[in-house]
C-alpha cells in the first residue's frame, strides 16, 4: 500500500513560480486546493473529469492523500 501511495504522491508537484509555489497536479496549473474546492461544492469525481479533462482519476485521489497526509502532518514535502 506504502508503494502505491507514494505513486499517487509522485503526481503533487511544488514548482517555485506556479501557481504561487501551491502543490498542483502534475506540473499543470490545477491545484490540490482547486480539487478539494470542487469536491466540497458536491461535485463527483466523475464530474470533474468530465469538466476538466486535464484531470485523471488517480490525481484526485492523489489530492486527497496529499491533503490528509499533510493534516495528519506525516508528510512533509521538500
Amino acid at each position: 500500500m506504502a508503494d502505491e501511495q507514494n505513486k499517487l504522491l509522485e503526481r503533487i508537484t511544488i514548482i517555485q513560480g506556479l501557481m504561487g509555489g501551491k502543490p498542483t497536479i502534475r506540473g499543470n496549473r490545477f491545484t490540490v486546493i482547486d480539487i478539494l474546492e470542487l469536491l466540497s461544492s458536491g461535485m463527483t469525481n466523475e464530474q470533474i473529469l468530465e469538466e476538466h479533462p486535464i484531470l485523471e482519476s488517480d490525481d484526485i485521489k492523489a489530492a486527497l492523500l496529499f491533503s490528509a497526509k499533510q493534516l495528519r502532518d506525516d508528510y512533509i514535502y521538500e
